[in-house]
C-alpha cells in the first residue's frame, strides 16, 4: 500500500500545482491585487539585505504552504523598470522609433524572461534530480523544489544585478565606452562585481530551503567570472562597448 499512498501524494501535488499556476497569471492583469508596496521592500532589501527578504521566504512557506510567490507583482514590476531603462538607453544612443521598440521587446524577453526560464528549468531540474536530500524513512513526506520558486530566485538575483548592470550603467556608459584601459577595466569590474552577485543571491535562495543539501554548488560559477575577469582584462574585452554596439552600433 506505501507506493500506491506515494503516487497519490504526488498526483495531488500536481493538481495543487495548476490551480496556483492559473491563479498568478490571473493576477497579472489584475494590479488592485498586487502587494507592490512590498514588492518594493524586497527590491530595496535584496540589493542591501537579501538574507532577510529568503527569511520571510520561510515564513511565507508557514502561512501559504508554498515556497514561490503567490503575487506577481515582482515579475511585473521588474519588467516595467527593464523597459523604462531600455528605453533611456534607446533615447540617447537609437537613431529611430522603430528599432527602438525592437530594442525594449528584445531586451525584456532575452536578458530577463526567456533567459530567466531557461535559468530557472535548469535549476529546478538540477535541485530535484541532484541536490535534495534523500528522505530517511517513508513516513517523511517528500519535498520538492517548485519550477514557480526557481523562477522567483532568478527575479530576486536578476534585480541588484539590473541596478548595476543597466541603472549604474547607463549613467557611467559615456565613459564605459570609450578606448582606453581605465574604461575597460571599470566596465569589466562592473560586470565582474553584477554577476557575481547575481550567483551569490542564487545560492542564498536554494540555501534556505531545509530539504536540499550542497547548495554551495551555486556559488562556483562565482569562482569562474573572478577568474575570467583578469583573463578578459588582459584580452582587451571591453563588455559595455560589446553589449551596446550589438544594439546601438551605429552610435558607438
Amino acid at each position: 500500500m506505501l507506493p500506491t499512498t506515494s503516487r497519490s501524494r504526488s498526483s495531488s501535488s500536481s493538481s495543487r500545482a495548476n490551480p496556483m499556476f492559473l491563479q498568478y497569471f490571473r493576477r497579472i492583469v489584475k494590479w488592485q491585487q498586487m502587494d507592490v508596496e512590498y514588492t518594493f521592500w524586497q527590491m530595496l532589501n535584496l540589493c542591501t539585505s537579501p538574507k532577510v527578504v529568503y527569511q520571510h521566504t520561510k515564513y511565507h512557506k508557514q502561512t501559504k504552504n508554498q515556497w514561490a510567490r503567490d503575487d506577481p507583482a515582482f515579475i511585473v514590476i521588474c519588467s516595467l523598470l527593464l523597459a523604462v531603462a531600455t528605453v533611456a538607453y534607446c533615447a540617447t544612443y537609437d537613431h529611430s522609433g522603430s528599432h527602438a521598440v525592437v530594442v525594449v521587446v528584445s531586451v525584456l524577453l532575452s536578458h530577463f524572461l526567456i533567459t530567466g526560464a531557461v535559468i530557472a528549468t535548469c535549476c529546478w531540474f538540477l535541485t530535484n534530480s541532484y541536490l535534495r536530500e534523500e528522505a530517511p524513512n517513508s513516513h517523511v513526506v517528500e519535498q520538492r523544489v517548485e519550477w514557480l520558486y526557481t523562477f522567483d530566485v532568478h527575479c530576486n538575483s536578476f534585480f541588484p544585478m539590473f541596478v548595476l548592470l543597466y541603472v549604474i550603467h547607463y549613467f557611467l556608459s559615456p565613459l564605459l565606452i570609450t578606448h582606453g584601459f581605465i574604461p575597460l577595466l571599470l566596465s569589466n569590474l562592473l560586470f565582474m562585481v553584477g554577476a557575481s552577485y547575481y550567483h551569490y543571491l542564487n545560492f542564498l535562495g536554494y540555501d534556505v530551503l531545509p530539504f536540499l543539501e550542497r547548495t554551495t554548488f551555486f556559488l562556483y560559477p562565482i569562482g569562474v567570472v573572478i577568474v575570467l575577469s583578469p583573463i578578459l582584462i588582459l584580452s582587451g574585452f571591453n563588455p559595455s562597448r560589446y553589449f551596446m554596439n550589438m544594439y546601438f552600433s551605429q552610435r558607438i
